[in-house]
């Protein structure tokens, strides 16, 4: 039953952080966005292990990754959608229970077939869950402190962002890689009995005569599922069999944007991209998170296979990114703020790239002290001092009452890129199905895509300096409430901030504050 709120607390006037039941809510809010995280922060560390106990090749890795990316990316705007329009806690139980079941079949799975198809059905979770935890954040608690509750929000999901190396790289060592999985259902439970007991519902009103773009999202996820099964078996497939998915999924792709044009409630508006802008940041951000996708793809790899890492020791080895990001974020951000994001853009990844490159000594006999520790270090630095003006950039690019939905494409389009490159960087690296067991193959491979990433860092930094202006932040009636991201303390490393909307029931996920109390 849930608990009847005090007048102070009523819904439609949002609830007080200070007040028992906000804290219950701030607690439902962060464990289920951690539940997401942690799943993000340790599956690339388990694939040498799920590799050698399912005798898996590495394309069925590659769709191990890939599989929960296609499903979460093509889903991800409808799911914010979903949430405004049925409910925010319903969606979010749904969510989060869907997500449960769903890293169980993950977590009993005798095949990689099993495995991809569980993982697929978890990134429908995943977009249902990934935003609706900000979303109830931001509807549910009273205007005055809902900066404080999303900065809380942010800060506590980023602190476990920083356990999950050490939590998931023990579980792998110890009862086993099933268990970063199954670890998820009693946490998963506890979510569930918060939300029950001590989350009120909330909706956007003025969202009930929307359509959703289910049309879209299944061209949308069609398009990217052709684009990467052909990537993923280039290698060893014949023409006929690369080129007839590859056709398909660019096929579909041109299907989506027809039907994006032509639709009533598209999932994607396309006249967002009319703002160079917001065009400019978003090729930014594919190049960015592929970068960033590809090497930490690979670089557990070569820790493990190459080196000879235990799985906790190759989680660990990145936890300097994790936390130079929570320490950081927020300083790069109110920097941008004051200076432009220019600066910190072209900086960011120039330094991004200067770490990738610094793994060219991490090979075997490498010593962590003083090759791995300095290459992820410096990547974590520029990391910290691009990712936040990014998004502050994305938002600014845009109308204010579609800041949500401009943060939900963005968000987007760096999951995206990372399903694109988990796809094609072993191709373009030469290594194959069954390299990947191989310590120098995998140190080749390695060396190769470290150089490709640098240059997609550094590309996004030339786009930065050329087009990015200095005071794109100015506006003639004062700075837009846009401008200032409320999600400054980030750690995620396969997307930026998912930022709440400013009143658009197209927010993807951000939504509108206007609530209908029926919990």
């Amino acid at each position: 039953m849930t608990s009847s709120p005090t007048p102070a607390e009523s819904v439609g006037q949002g609830i007080a952080l200070s007040s028992a039941r906000g804290r219950w809510v701030l607690a439902c809010a962060v464990l289920a966005s951690g539940i997401a995280m942690l799943d993000g922060t340790v599956v690339n560390v388990a694939l040498p292990t799920i590799g050698r106990d399912l005798d898996a090749s590495l394309s069925t890795l590659q769709w191990v990754v890939s599989a929960y990316m296609l499903t979460l990316s093509a889903l991800l705007l409808l799911g914010g959608a979903l949430g405004d329009r049925l409910g925010r806690r319903r969606t979010l139980l749904v969510g989060v229970v869907w997500f449960a079941v769903a890293s169980m079949l993950c977590g009993i799975a005798q095949d990689g077939g099993t495995l991809i198809a569980a993982r697929a059905l978890q990134g429908v979770g995943g977009a249902l869950l990934t935003p609706g935890s900000l979303a109830l954040v931001r509807a549910t608690f009273r205007p005055d402190d809902q900066a404080k509750a999303v900065g809380a929000w942010s800060g506590l999901t980023g602190v476990a962002g920083a356990v999950g190396p050490f939590l998931g790289g023990w579980l792998i060592d110890g009862p086993g890689w099933r268990w970063i999985f199954l670890i998820n259902v009693p946490l998963a439970a506890v979510v569930v009995a918060i939300a029950i007991s001590h989350v009120p519902e909330s909706r956007d009103v003025s969202a009930a005569g929307h359509r959703f773009d289910f049309l879209g999202a299944c061209l949308g996820a069609a398009f990217l599922a052709g684009i990467s099964y052909a990537l993923i078996t280039a290698a060893g497939a014949s023409a006929l069999a690369v080129a007839v998915p590859a056709l398909l999924g660019l096929a579909a792709g041109v299907a989506f944007v027809l039907v994006e044009r032509r639709a009533a409630a598209p999932m994607l508006p396309l006249g967002l991209l009319r703002s160079r802008l917001f065009g400019v940041t978003n090729v930014m951000t594919l190049c960015l998170y592929a970068a960033i996708g590809g090497i930490l793809f690979l670089l557990p790899v070569q820790l493990q296979n190459g080196l000879g890492y235990d799985a906790l020791e190759a989680g660990v080895a990145t936890l300097p990114i994790t936390l130079l990001m929570l320490l950081l974020s927020a300083r790069a951000g109110a920097l941008a703020q004051r200076v432009g994001p220019t600066l910190p853009l072209a900086v960011g990844p120039v330094v991004a790239a200067a770490g990738v490159l610094l793994m060219w000594r991490i090979g075997p006999g490498a010593s962590y002290a003083t090759d791995v520790l300095p290459a992820v270090a410096v990547l974590g630095l520029g990391m910290s001092t691009f990712v936040a003006p990014l998004t502050a950039t994305v938002l600014a690019s845009v109308e204010s009452e579609r800041a949500g939905l401009a943060s939900g494409v963005n968000n987007t389009a760096a999951r995206i890129a990372q399903l694109l490159v988990v796809a094609a960087l072993p191709l373009a690296v030469g290594l194959s199905d069954d390299a990947y067991r191989d310590p120098g193959a995998v140190d080749t491979a390695f060396h190769r895509a470290s150089a490709v990433c640098a240059g997609l860092f550094l590309l996004a930094a030339l786009a930065a300096a050329l087009f990015v202006r200095p005071r794109v932040f100015d506006r003639s009636e004062g700075e837009a409430p846009a401008c200032a991201p409320q999600c400054r303390t980030h750690v995620a490393l396969s997307a930026p901030p998912l930022e709440p909307g400013t009143g658009s029931a197209e927010g993807a996920g951000g939504g509108s504050t206007k609530a209908a109390g029926d919990g």
